[in-house]
C-alpha cells in the first residue's frame, strides 16, 4: 500500500478542520496556510470530500468548510477512501491476476496486510487524533506561526 500525497493532505486537512471545528466554517485558505498545502489542490480535495458527505460548505462572508459529522464519527480510512485512494498492498490491485490468470505466491500475504491497514485506519477517528497531546502542540505552534492579518480601521 502506498499512501500518496493526496491521501496525506486529505487527512491533514480534515484533522485541521476537526481541531478548529468549534470555530464554525473554516476557509480553505486558512488550512492551506497552516498546513503548507496548495490552495488549488485543497479545493480539489474538498470537492471530493464534500461529494462523499464528510464536509459541508458554507458560502458567503465567513464561509468555508466544516465537518459534516462529529470528529468521533469520521475515521481516517473513510477520508482516504473518499478521495479515491486505495488501501491495497497487492501489486494487482486486488484482482488476483498478479501472475497471469491467478494470484502470485505472496498475494494473500499482501491482501491480509491491506485488510489490517484498513482495519487500523478505520479504528482511528479524527477525535482520537485531536486528543493526542502532540497533535495539540503542533496545532498551537501552527496557529502562533501564522501572522495575524491587521484589522482594517474605518475612519469617519
Amino acid at each position: 500500500m502506498k499512501l500518496t500525497t493526496k491521501g496525506r493532505y486529505a487527512v491533514t486537512a480534515m484533522l485541521d478542520l476537526a481541531i478548529h471545528h468549534e470555530q464554525g466554517a473554516i476557509a480553505v485558505g486558512d488550512i492551506a496556510n497552516r498546513q503548507g498545502i496548495s490552495l488549488t489542490y485543497l479545493e480539489q480535495l474538498f470537492a471530493r470530500l464534500r461529494r462523499k458527505g464528510l464536509v459541508e460548505s458554507v458560502r458567503g462572508p465567513g464561509g468555508g468548510y466544516h465537518l459534516a459529522l462529529p470528529p468521533a464519527q469520521i475515521s481516517v480510512a473513510e477520508i482516504i477512501v473518499a478521495i479515491d485512494e486505495n488501501i491495497d498492498a497487492t501489486r494487482c490491485a486486488g484482482e488476483k491476476n498478479c501472475q497471469g490468470e491467478g494470484p502470485c505466491l505472496t498475494h494473500y500475504l499482501w491482501e491480509d496486510l491491506s485488510e489490517r491497514i484498513y482495519e487500523f485506519l478505520n479504528a482511528v477517528t479524527l477525535a482520537d487524533l485531536v486528543k493526542r497531546p502532540v497533535v495539540q502542540e503542533v496545532a498551537l505552534r501552527q496557529v502562533k506561526s501564522i501572522p495575524a492579518i491587521p484589522a482594517i480601521v474605518a475612519h469617519s
